[in-house]
């Protein structure tokens, strides 16, 4: 996986898991692979589709756009959270895990990338 941005250069990482669930669960299932559906999110995602799917923003305004379609998470936080908490690729509701690749830095409108194919814009 490469992140690239004009900011920040460019960055190498790997995805360790990819996750999904039909439900509104805390955890999902890890899988071998996952679709994504531009515009959408995960397909066979709870979170899947263009307006927001959490319920409570559902309550709100069920017309929102859905700007969490797709949750990712850096391993290195499920690392260090290991020692006071039972946590792994998955058990905290993110669709991909990531490693090697500072998540809570990328600057907002960033691309990723694995291989040669986009993956998030």
């Amino acid at each position: 996986m490469k992140m690239n941005d004009e900011k920040m250069g460019s960055a190498s990482g790997i995805v360790i898991a990819v996750s999904k669930s039909d439900k509104h669960t805390f955890s999902k299932e890890n899988y071998n692979s996952i679709k994504l559906l531009k515009g959408l999110g995960v397909e066979g995602d709870a979170h899947l589709g263009k307006t927001v799917k959490h319920r409570s923003r559902v309550a709100a305004n069920p017309n929102q756009p859905n700007l969490r379609q797709v949750h990712l998470i850096h391993s290195e936080l499920l690392d260090e959270l290991k020692e006071r908490f039972n946590v792994a690729a998955g058990k905290m509701g993110e669709n991909i895990t990531t490693k090697g690749i500072d998540l809570l830095e990328l600057p907002k409108d960033s691309i990723l990338y694995i291989g040669k194919q986009q993956l998030l814009k």
